[in-house]
C-alpha cells in the first residue's frame, strides 16, 4: 500500500499568508514529487479549494478577508476536499472548533514539513477507506495517525523529527541511507544542517527504543530491518 501511495503525485493546496512559508513548502513538495499551489487569503482559497482539483488542503487560521474556520464552513456546504488546519494558535478550544467545522486533522505551528507530509498521507488513507495507517510489521511498527513508534516491548510517543526519520526508514525497510541520504530527507527544504544533527536524532530513538531499533553499517549508514527480534547492533 505505501509504495503504491508514494508512486501517486499529489495536487494540494496551501491557504497561507506567509508568501516566504509558501515558498519553502513549494519546494519541499515539489523535491518529495507533488504539486503544491498558494493562495495568501482566504477568499482566494475558498474558490481554488472549492474548485475540485486537489487532493487536499492545508488551511492556516488567521488569514485576510476570511479567516480559516470561515473558509471551512463554507467550503463544506460544497464539498468533501480533505483539509488540513494549519496555525500557531494552540489554544484547545481552537482545535475543537476546526475538527467540529469539519477538518480531517490540525497541526500547530511551528512545524516539521515531513510531518505535515506523513499526515497528509495519513488523511488521504483515512478517506480511502483504509483501517491500517502503520509501517512496519509485529516486531517494528510506527502508528502514523498517532505517532509511536512499537519496538518490541517498547512503545514510545515520537518527536516532529523522530518521526520523520523513522518514516523515512520504515518506508523502505532494509534499505541501507547515507548520513547525506537522511539530512536530504529531513532537512532538504532549506535549513542548515549541524554537521552531528543526524548522529542526535539517531541517539535519541535509540535511548527511548534500544540500540537495535535502527541499525549501523559501518561505513555506509543506517538501516531498519523488519522481522527479527529486538537486538543491539
Amino acid at each position: 500500500m505505501e509504495s503504491a501511495e508514494k508512486q501517486v503525485p499529489l495536487s494540494l493546496l496551501l491557504v497561507d499568508d506567509d508568501k516566504e512559508l509558501c515558498a519553502m513548502m513549494k519546494e519541499f513538495f515539489a523535491e518529495a514529487g507533488h504539486r503544491l499551489d498558494c493562495e495568501h487569503d482566504g477568499r482566494r482559497g475558498l474558490t481554488a479549494a472549492a474548485g475540485g482539483t486537489y487532493d487536499l488542503a492545508v488551511l492556516d487560521v488567521m488569514l485576510p478577508v476570511f479567516d480559516g474556520f470561515t473558509v471551512l464552513q463554507h467550503l463544506r456546504r460544497r464539498s468533501d476536499l480533505p483539509v488540513i488546519i494549519l496555525t500557531a494558535r494552540v489554544q484547545h478550544r481552537d482545535r475543537i472548533l476546526g475538527l467540529n467545522a469539519g477538518a480531517d486533522d490540525y497541526l500547530l505551528k511551528p512545524f516539521d514539513p515531513d510531518e505535515l507530509l506523513a499526515r497528509i498521507r495519513a488523511v488521504l488513507r483515512r478517506k480511502a477507506g483504509y483501517a491500517v495507517s502503520r509501517l512496519g510489521d509485529d516486531t517494528i511498527n510506527l502508528n502514523l495517525d498517532q505517532r509511536t513508534l512499537t519496538f518490541g516491548d517498547k512503545v514510545g510517543v515520537l518527536s516532529a523529527r523522530e518521526f520523520a526519520l523513522m518514516h523515512a526508514l520504515l518506508e523502505h525497510p532494509g534499505t541501507i541511507f547515507s548520513r547525506s541520504q537522511i539530512e536530504d530527507k529531513l532537512y532538504g527544504w532549506g535549513k542548515e544542517v549541524e554537521s552531528n544533527a543526524v548522529d542526535v536524532l539517531i541517539h535519541s530513538v535509540r535511548k527511548k527504543f534500544g540500540q537495535g531499533v535502527i541499525r549501523n553499517v559501518r561505513g555506509l549508514g543506517w538501516t531498519v530491518i523488519l522481522g527479527g527480534a529486538p537486538a543491539g547492533e
